[in-house]
């Protein structure tokens, strides 16, 4: 059994005491494995941050458990925290939230000198980082001579400097225009895909459904609903599971947004399932295909929250 990289068990957030006693969340609890995506959705004031914030240790849950890596981290006392908080959680915030006195470079190599990395080689993973997240030309720049979409870059850089088992997103895309907020949102999915990181992201962005491995509704501290994702091999839309045309071959399930897309895939197939030569005009298709499992089976959804 893939062991989990989070584990929320039966979680619950109250605020005060009595009649003007706010209950957040409720018992609310959700298993994440390695390299898997889970979008978290809902109203304002459905506990969304509130259970982001337990989730990354900024907050205790009244009852329930929060475990990260197998460690129980909502038992352990508030001077193991930041230590936790420092490496093993990347955090990405609506608003950036980087130093306006630093540089690009500097905002992200200090966050691997607080986790105890020397200077020099700090910088030399800061920049290999962010030349790889297309940030190389702006490694001097001040964030105030960035677009909203670097910026974003810069902090994503920052959440993975200390090689994090788990990122933490709140409303990443609130402050981008539509296409750069899915980009970079597409992004973030590369990298955790490529890298085995798990990624939980809260947010009210319809548009950033596709990039998840399941979507999850959360509605006066509860959830309401989960809906699990899967992208098209032929067209590459994301398609939820539970309303797609699927078909199963050489053992496998797929999943498609039309029956067309579904027939034009069968062609491409041999009849025992296994990727083969031919096809009908198509030949990217069955490496996608091979490569979508590929990805599926080493981070197969958790079953349910």
């Amino acid at each position: 059994m893939t062991a989990l990289t989070l584990d929320v068990r039966d979680a619950t957030k109250r605020f005060g005491d009595g009649d003007t006693g706010v209950l957040a969340v409720r018992g609310v609890s959700l298993a994440v494995e390695p390299g898997e995506i889970v979008l978290i959705m809902g109203p304002s004031g459905s506990g969304k941050t509130t259970l982001l914030s337990m989730m990354g240790a900024l907050l205790k849950p009244t009852a329930g458990s929060i475990h990260l890596d197998g460690t129980e981290i909502s038992a352990l006392s508030e001077g193991r925290l930041p230590d936790i908080r420092l490496r093993q959680f990347g955090f990405i915030f609506q608003d950036f939230n980087l130093l306006s006195a630093l540089t690009v470079l500097e905002n992200v190599a200090i966050v691997a000198e607080l986790g105890g990395v020397k200077a020099r080689a700090a910088r030399d993973h800061a920049t290999a980082l962010l030349i790889e997240l297309g940030l190389g030309e702006r490694l001097g720049f001040l964030p105030e001579k960035l677009s909203g979409g670097e910026k974003q870059r810069v902090a994503i850089a920052r959440a993975l400097i200390n090689d994090p088992a788990l990122i933490l997103a709140d409303e990443p895309t609130a402050n981008l225009d539509s296409k750069i907020g899915h980009e970079i949102m597409r992004l973030l999915r590369r990298i955790a895909k490529d890298q085995g990181r798990s990624v939980v992201i809260v947010s009210h962005d319809q548009r950033i459904r596709d990039i998840a491995d399941r979507v999850m509704w959360l509605e006066d501290g509860a959830f309401k609903d989960v809906v699990t994702m899967a992208t098209d091999p032929v067209c590459e839309m994301a398609v939820e599971r539970e309303r797609a045309v699927s078909v199963e071959r050489g053992g496998e399930p797929f999943f498609f947004c039309s029956r067309g897309c579904r027939e034009e895939f069968l062609g491409t197939l041999p009849s025992d399932g296994r990727a083969g030569s031919h096809g009908h005009g198509l030949p990217g298709l069955i490496r996608t295909a091979t490569a979508l499992l590929s990805g599926r089976s080493s981070s197969r959804p958790a079953a349910g929250p």
